[in-house]
């Protein structure tokens, strides 16, 4: 890293938001895109099994570094990703009481992630890496689509969804930069990326399904076709952040980050303490400024 880039990286600002879903909130909360919501909703079901294990795997190598600035940058990591499974485990609390099936699939994840913790700290720096390389790639496409994909939704949901995009990208050099301080390794890092990617996208997967099932649109052609377009369009959007990640040269830190991202983090610094930062969705465009 040049002097340059360092003195750019972006600051991990750890906000304690408590997003207050109202227990009226619709699972498909976004009218038009059913599946959108729940392909969303299935993401948010792993939150509170992944972020844990994350913060488990990060809190671990962190005793064996003596970098300073990384350690600082490491602390961040976690604040941040405590506050997000937190404030998702709100949301799906409301959303197993629509869908009660959903436990079955935390089950799963429990299980998934109580064996993962015995593999070696290689093993789950290389996911947690990984895992946070495809969220670069996710984050790009949810802002520079969003007037598409959120646009007249629920503005407590959009809101949180975004809201963890931001913070995504401001600790998205964390996990990397510890993964390459301690091993560096690169075979091991291309597998955590296509194992922490996969692995996620398959639980996400589970939980939608069970959703699309009981409200009885699984088995019709039209919403399987809409599934699978939004799969088209992730790796589409996504899929170029996950290569690029893998060439020479590559650090999350030479990635430019939608201009979007600086304007919340701003519009953030003007709240008065203690307000939650709801978008307007009714906005086509989604300003990064709150209601």
């Amino acid at each position: 890293m040049t002097k340059q880039e360092t003195a750019a990286r972006p600051q991990i600002v750890v906000r304690r938001i408590p997003f207050s879903f109202d227990e009226g909130v619709n699972p498909v909360w976004h009218p038009t895109q059913h599946e959108w919501a729940h392909m969303f909703n299935g993401a948010s079901l792993t939150m509170p099994f992944l972020e844990p294990f994350l913060i488990k795997t990060v809190r671990e190598a962190i005793k064996h570094v003596d970098d300073e600035a990384l350690k600082e940058e490491v602390n961040g990591f976690m604040g941040q990703e405590g506050a997000h499974y937190k404030n998702h485990r709100r949301l799906n609390e409301i959303l197993k009481q629509h869908y009660p099936e959903l436990a079955e699939v935390e089950a799963e994840m429990a299980e998934d992630y109580a064996r993962f913790q015995s593999k070696s700290l290689r093993w789950r720096l290389a996911y947690t890496a990984g895992f946070e390389t495809m969220t670069m790639g996710v984050t790009e496409w949810l802002i520079a689509d969003r007037s598409k994909l959120f646009s007249g939704a629920d503005a407590s949901v959009v809101s949180l969804i975004l809201w963890h995009m931001v913070e995504e990208t401001e600790h998205k050099n964390v996990a990397y930069d510890l993964y390459m301080h301690m091993y560096g390794d690169y075979w091991h890092k291309v597998w955590g990326l296509l194992c922490g990617s996969w692995h996620v996208a398959w639980s996400s997967r589970k939980a939608y399904i069970r959703m699309l099932k009981r409200d009885g649109r699984w088995n019709r052609i039209g919403s399987r076709l809409k599934v699978w377009s939004l799969v088209g369009q992730f790796l589409i959007k996504a899929g170029p952040a996950m290569i690029r990640s893998i060439l020479p040269g590559y650090h999350p830190m030479k990635v430019k980050d939608p201009e979007w991202i600086a304007q919340w983090a701003n519009a953030y610094e003007g709240l008065p303490e203690g307000r939650i930062p709801l978008l307007d969705t009714k906005n086509k465009d989604i300003p990064a400024q709150f209601a």
